[in-house]
């Protein structure tokens, strides 16, 4: 009876780990820009979890208001985030980083949206070929922590061997507030 109980608890927490797996994929949805964020594949080797990426139109990028002044958001008004460990146009965040800040892909050319300048908009390719959104040579990311649109909550954050900084339209880091 004991190794019943034990048995059927082992097997419950493994439907739970795989559970909270599939549900870091998300759900998809449509964003204003007519783009969606679902789950596929997302440039870093994991078919599961959730990327920003839009439809043919190319992801979007755009300036919106923050506690942190004006900062920029994709298509569905999440917080992008740029890594300092990424010191050119390649990205540096691979697997358990790339679990936790999700690289901005995209499948067209990239469209800046209102208050980004859209000549500092690029792409660079992951090393799976995926195509990951950059800003002022900047890679972009999402951060899993950001449950809202809006959030800032990786603001700062030093995770996988640097910080994590939302960016100004003019491209820069933002720190303090300052933009």
């Amino acid at each position: 009876m004991k190794r019943s109980i034990t048995a059927l608890a082992a097997a419950a927490a493994a439907v739970a780990v795989a559970a909270l797996v599939a549900g870091c994929g998300g759900s998809s949805g449509t964003s204003a820009s007519g783009g969606s964020y679902g789950s596929g594949s997302n440039g870093y080797g994991n078919s599961s979890a959730t990327v920003a990426r839009s439809g043919a139109g190319g992801a979007r990028i755009a300036a919106a208001s923050s506690s942190l002044g004006r900062i920029l958001v994709n298509g569905q008004a999440r917080t992008v985030y740029l890594f300092q460990k990424d010191t050119g146009k390649a990205s540096t965040c691979y697997g358990a980083c790339a679990g936790v800040w999700r690289p901005v892909t995209t499948t067209g050319a990239p469209q800046g949206g209102t208050g980004a300048v859209a000549a500092k908009l690029g792409t660079s390719k992951r090393s799976n070929g995926v195509r990951q959104v950059t800003y002022n040579g900047h890679p972009l990311y999402t951060y899993a922590g950001d449950a809202k649109p809006g959030q800032t909550k990786g603001q700062a954050v030093d995770e996988f061997g640097a910080e994590w900084y939302v960016l100004s339209p003019a491209g820069k880091k933002i720190e303090n507030g300052e933009s």
